[in-house]
């Protein structure tokens, strides 16, 4: 059985923290994970890289944004969830 931990209990807020999404490997699928982190916090210039595939077909996605407390941690991740095409996340 699968229990979720607290992220208060393993997090000391605030911190820098990567998200990281898995998808299409296209220009639309970058911008979408950025206004999506960026509809919950700010999203500096150098924040984000991107990674291709060895096919091509997909890219990862980082970005590293600066979170005051685990509701902004929880909100990002369901901004996340809602991209299109998006086919993991960590």
């Amino acid at each position: 059985m699968h229990q979720s931990v607290d992220p208060d209990l393993l997090l000391d807020f605030p911190c820098d923290y990567v998200f990281k999404a898995f998808g299409s490997a296209d220009e639309a699928f970058a911008e979408a994970v950025k206004q999506a982190v960026g509809r919950v916090v700010s999203v500096a210039a150098d924040a984000m890289k991107s990674r291709t595939s060895s096919g091509g077909r997909y890219q990862s996605i980082s970005v590293c944004v600066r979170l005051h407390n685990s509701d902004q941690l929880k909100q990002v991740y369901a901004e996340l969830k809602k991209i299109e095409g998006l086919k993991y996340l960590l």
